[in-house]
């Protein structure tokens, strides 16, 4: 297997392990034509939405590239387009899974636990405007927007409100 399939898998196998423990489902969609790598569905929420539901693009790079406060991502066009706007049912997320160059160091296992490193953004791009670029547009993600189970929580809980992220 290469080393970016290699990573999408464990992407996505991290992002169903924080899904599971935050209490929702997940799934893929059958084709991945939208932009839309995973789905992630809380249900019987007590008011708003009864299950709601966001979907994410996901990526996963060994470059960490920016600074303290950002996190610099170049996104294609394409998933740029798919994941802004508002005339969308559920929201957008693109979630960024930053990890070490060398696969081996991915996942450490110690005798009483393992370790996932580095860290994952998630990002809105809903607000977003247009762009001239022809191929690509650089993120700047805000590094305070890491992506854990309580903030997965938080984003389902804006999804069942109605609320921008």
């Amino acid at each position: 297997m290469d080393e970016n399939q290699k990573k999408e898998l464990f992407s996505k196998a991290f992002v169903r392990a924080l899904a599971a423990q935050s209490g929702f489902r997940s799934s893929e969609p059958d084709v991945d034509d939208d932009s839309i790598d995973i789905i992630v569905r809380g249900r019987g929420y007590p008011s708003g939405i009864r299950n709601p539901q966001i979907d994410i693009q996901l990526k996963c790079t060994a470059n960490n590239d920016g600074d303290k406060d950002f996190l610099n991502f170049s996104l294609s066009l394409k998933n740029y387009n798919d994941l802004r706007g508002e005339n969308v049912l559920c929201p957008r997320f693109l979630f960024v899974l930053i990890v070490p160059e060398n696969c081996e160091d991915w996942l450490v296992h110690q005798s009483d636990f393992s370790m996932i490193k580095h860290f994952c953004y998630w990002y809105s791009l809903r607000d977003r405007a247009s762009t001239p670029n022809s191929s690509s547009v650089t993120i700047n993600i805000p590094r305070t927007q890491r992506l854990t189970s309580q903030s997965l929580l938080e984003l389902m809980d804006m999804a069942n409100a109605k609320e921008v992220a």
